[in-house]
């Protein structure tokens, strides 16, 4: 659903009540943490529920399972999540009452207003990204507001009200929410194609990035990575355009520049050159060489906010990682498991090759979940070539949106490039963590992928795994 951004935005303490439908998501659930940590009085209700909404309820939040007309009885304002339809209950006594009506895009700015917003997009590597700049921040002794897409994982949570006077948002482009908000550092990690559903073409998809800086207020900047082909055609339009940008990477004119990588299993650590000068190393304790872009991303946007090179470097390294990127969840019987929320091709790779250098000798079998079947219809070539860097496959079918008649998990199938004594196609959810677990064998590691209920499948398999090996130790097993 998509709700027409307010003619004037209404700063959030002026919202009165506030009704979230659909406050269980990622990014509602933080906009309503921020305004509960103000004193405002919110609201909210789920399909389902869950710890997100019981751990709004301890915060003081009234949150309902399941949608009625009666829940915006009393509110003032109603704030609406992207996946939420028109014919909805609550938002069509909303409309009936003539309340406020809010997107998540507008309920953010409402909360940034009068803050230094760091706004972080990108197709890929935002969650990280945004949640490194706040933690680097937080151990330069600023207390910065956030909203990320993801919980971090030492505190489980995706958002907070700091003291500062700056905010960093994680600024998705899905569905154009970028737009809405008007950064003093924009941030753009990559500009891949995605949500071609959303966009006319791959050209749109560009447009939106180029209006995203013009949005940059006078006196910010650009920061922008020129390995990537997209964003380094962003970085160079932009200075022409007057924008001031800084760049950063592996290439040789990086304004912040990655040099001498060190990859480990699950860890790696870089030398950061500014402008020729060689300022120190940041070590990044997160899976996967492309982190180290991520970590130079962050960095680059605090120098431009005005803060110490070795604090910021600091601040990076004590960073834990967040929920679903790269998560290890545990190990039985030396099967390890770990989920990760990509679900786009090229998220995938990265992902695949970082499983890759931490399985060491041992295998790499991952379970895929779709993440939408607009996606899946879009990309399912480019899905299957990606799962092809793993030794054994199983694929479910996509979730996430509206079912599409012929697509499912089966159109990624033909397209995996591997023995197909090696690909399992499995429709039922509740079948494929035995899939997994009947596949598996010491030293493996397992990867969960995509749609975010495929992150219970780990957990199950290491149950799975841990039943066949007392089944096997037993007086009289073979």
């Amino acid at each position: 659903m998509i709700v027409p951004p307010p003619s004037e935005l209404v700063p959030a303490e002026k919202l009165g009540r506030v009704h979230f439908v659909g406050i269980g998501g990622a990014g509602l659930s933080g906009i309503a943490r921020i305004m509960i940590a103000r004193g405002i009085t919110v609201t909210g209700s789920d399909a389902k529920d869950s710890r997100t909404l019981t751990a709004l309820r301890a915060l003081g939040a009234t949150c309902y399972v399941g949608h009625d007309p009666a829940y915006v009885a009393d509110v003032d304002t109603v704030v609406v999540s992207t996946a939420i339809k028109e014919n909805n209950p609550e938002v069509v006594e909303a409309r009936r009452r003539g309340l406020l009506l809010y997107s998540r895009a507008a309920a953010l700015s409402a909360v940034m207003e009068g803050r230094r917003v760091a706004a972080v997009s990108g197709a890929h590597g935002k969650t990280t990204t945004s949640s490194m700049l706040a933690v680097a921040l937080q151990h330069c002794g600023a207390d910065p507001s956030f909203a990320i897409g993801g919980n971090f994982n030492d505190t489980g949570t995706n958002a907070h009200d700091g003291t500062g006077d700056i905010f960093v948002v994680e600024a998705d482009e899905s569905d154009r929410a970028f737009l809405q908000y008007s950064p003093e550092v924009a941030v753009v990690t990559n500009v891949d194609p995605d949500h071609l559903d959303m966009y006319e073409s791959p050209e749109d998809y560009h447009r939106a990035f180029d209006a995203f800086v013009d949005r940059i207020v006078p006196g910010g900047c650009l920061v922008a990575c020129v390995d990537d082909p997209g964003a380094r055609r962003l970085a160079e339009a932009s200075r022409a355009r007057g924008v001031d940008v800084h760049t950063y990477g592996e290439a040789e004119d990086a304004d912040i520049r990655i040099e001498d990588v060190h990859q480990q299993p699950l860890s790696s650590s870089f030398e950061v050159v500014v402008q020729g000068r060689r300022e120190g190393t940041i070590d990044v304790h997160v899976a996967g060489r492309h982190h180290t872009w991520n970590a130079a991303a962050a960095y680059a946007a605090g120098l431009a906010l005005g803060f110490p090179s070795g604090e910021l470097r600091e601040g990076l390294s004590s960073y834990a990682g967040t929920r679903r990127r790269f998560e290890y969840k545990g190990m039985v019987g030396g099967v390890r498991v770990y989920d990760d929320y990509g679900h786009h091709p090229t998220e995938m790779l990265v992902n695949l090759r970082a499983a890759r250098g931490a399985a060491g000798e041992g295998r790499v079998v991952v379970c895929f979940r779709p993440l939408r079947h607009t996606r899946t219809q879009f990309f399912y070539r480019e899905l299957g070539e990606a799962l092809g860097l793993a030794d054994e496959v199983v694929v479910m079918d996509p979730t996430g949106d509206d079912p599409i008649p012929g697509v499912t998990g089966a159109l990624i199938i033909p397209h995996i490039p591997l023995p197909p004594e090696r690909i399992v196609y499995e429709r039922s959810w509740s079948a494929a963590p035995v899939r997994v677990a009947e596949r598996v064998r010491p030293g493996d590691l397992v990867l969960t992928l995509g749609a975010p209920d495929v992150a219970l499948v780990g957990p199950e398999v290491l149950e799975l795994v841990g039943d066949r090996l007392a089944a096997e130790s037993e007086p009289g097993a073979h």
